[in-house]
């Protein structure tokens, strides 16, 4: 392959390398499947740095132009699957549930998805992570990140967190739109102990919280564990009802709205910029204050609004995130934003909890924000989830009955399936599994399972996975439906 380079030009050599390779794609002179050269005869044929051709093949890659197979080299990928379906057919019930009860199923779906990773033949689309496992630069960055804190590794640290990894999450969330300041952050044990924390200072025993119906089922766990009651305020295609919620603030004053604005887990759903700002001046006449939950913030295909957080001027919204979601699960690595009043006491109950995250952890986060290491990450991501969507939303327009309906989500890991009233879900999901196939059976993301027959489905799955695991789960439904 002959490319040619102009010395003196301003562009980066390597994206002159990426250009010409992206042109030749484009034209169809290197074709789906055809092996592109490999580093070091590129590096000689252009005499440049093998790093320099990593780098272009690494932004090809997370552009989803090609794609490299451990120990073969790169391929040209298959453009991703054109969809019939254009719109969300998700048009679930409108009513609240109002309960005294919560879930506790969160321990049980969470043990069953670890123990699915001992069979490999599972299909596993209970999971809440994404399943595409790359980080082969995380040796060279975890070095790195070593050496850098080696002084700091014997010594304790502040309960906020380290300040280089705050300084490159504030960096982060202003680009989000999110106007943050290091001194706002918290770091946490990934955005659960977050959660906790929040949950636990906002509510007591005996108050009542709103939640979005469905939610993500391990918010229902601590509210239950804590004694706090439930009002879950259905879903609809454009977010939480408010109609409703406004009603419930009225009769019920809540003393929190638990709140996932950008990639709903578990429907995928992203609020827009009205139905943010309508939310907020709701929290404010009732004065009840909003935790948002925005874990899979970062996987969006497209541009979304700024968090509900960028629109608090009275320090009324707590905001949440995580790399666990979005790098690496283990990695366990969340942060709060907490402005005013609330900072200090939210602060407090962390050093009570487990003085601070790991130094290690945290300085691998850091440098993988620094070394731009994690927008190269992101874009990879988001390329291999919007690919493997568009093969699961094919499949499940193929596959599944008529009568089903499901979510279109604009990035994350989920799809909402929602299923026709009386479908029997624990026979379903009971034959699905005697075939290999777990999925996230839809009543623990209801307040006291009280929800409509439903299942999340992972489409971060391999496409022989995707492909496998929904036409047989279609073929289950049209026994039952």
């Amino acid at each position: 392959m002959r490319i040619p380079l102009d010395r003196r030009s301003h562009k980066a050599v390597y994206l002159q390398i990426r250009d010409r390779i992206s042109r030749l794609i484009e034209s169809g002179a290197l074709k789906p499947g055809d092996k592109l050269p490999s580093i070091r005869s590129l590096a000689e044929g252009t005499n440049v740095n093998k790093l320099t051709v990593l780098e272009a093949y690494s932004v090809l890659e997370a552009e989803g132009l090609v794609h490299a197979r451990q120990g073969s080299g790169y391929f040209v990928s298959t453009p991703p699957l054109p969809l019939n379906q254009t719109q969300s057919t998700f048009a679930p019930p409108q009513e609240a549930i109002v309960t005294e009860q919560q879930g506790g199923w969160f321990y049980n779906l969470y043990m069953a998805s670890l123990s699915a990773k001992e069979y490999p033949d599972i299909i596993d689309f209970s999971n809440g992570f994404s399943q595409v496992c790359e980080a082969k630069d995380l040796p060279r960055v975890a070095r790195r990140a070593v050496k850098q804190v080696g002084d700091v590794l014997f010594n304790y640290d502040l309960p906020q967190g380290l300040l280089a990894l705050r300084q490159q999450i504030a960096r982060l969330l202003i680009q989000r739109g999110l106007e943050v300041t290091p001194d706002n952050l918290i770091v946490t044990n990934g955005s659960k102990q977050a959660l906790s924390l929040a949950i636990h200072y906002y509510v007591k025993p005996g108050d009542w919280a709103i939640v979005e119906c469905p939610c993500y089922h391990g918010v229902l766990a601590i509210l239950s564990e804590l004694g706090v009651r439930a009002i879950g305020i259905p879903m609809t295609p454009e977010g939480m009802n408010l109609e409703l919620l406004e009603q419930y603030l009225h009769t019920h004053r809540p003393k929190l709205i638990y709140t996932v604005s950008t990639l709903h887990n578990p429907t995928g759903i992203t609020t827009s910029q009205a139905h943010r700002q309508q939310l907020v001046r709701l929290a404010e006449r009732y004065g009840c204050p909003i935790l948002e939950d925005n874990a899979y913030e970062g996987l969006n295909f497209d541009p979304v609004p700024a968090p509900i957080k960028a629109l608090d001027k009275n320090h009324i919204v707590t905001y949440l995130g995580t790399f666990s979601k979005t790098l690496m699960p283990g990695i366990r690595v969340g942060y709060m934003v907490s402005t005013g009043q609330h900072y200090q006491p939210l602060l407090e109950r962390k050093l009570l909890h487990d003085l601070h995250v790991s130094t290690v952890s945290q300085a691998i986060v850091s440098e993988y924000l620094a070394s731009g290491n994690y927008r190269r990450h992101l874009a990879h991501l988001q390329t291999k989830h919007l690919e493997r969507r568009n093969m699961m939303l094919s499949a499940l327009e193929r596959y599944f009955p008529s009568q089903v309906a499901w979510t279109l989500p604009n990035g994350g890991t989920f799809i909402w399936v929602q299923l026709p009233p009386g479908a029997p879900m624990p026979e379903i999901c009971q034959e699905a599994l005697a075939q290999k196939i777990l999925v996230a059976e839809g009543k623990p993301f209801f307040p006291d399972f009280q929800g409509y027959p439903a299942m999340r489905l992972n489409f971060s799955l391999t496409p022989e996975a995707i492909e496998t695991g929904v036409s047989t789960l279609g073929n289950i439904l049209k026994r039952y439906i």
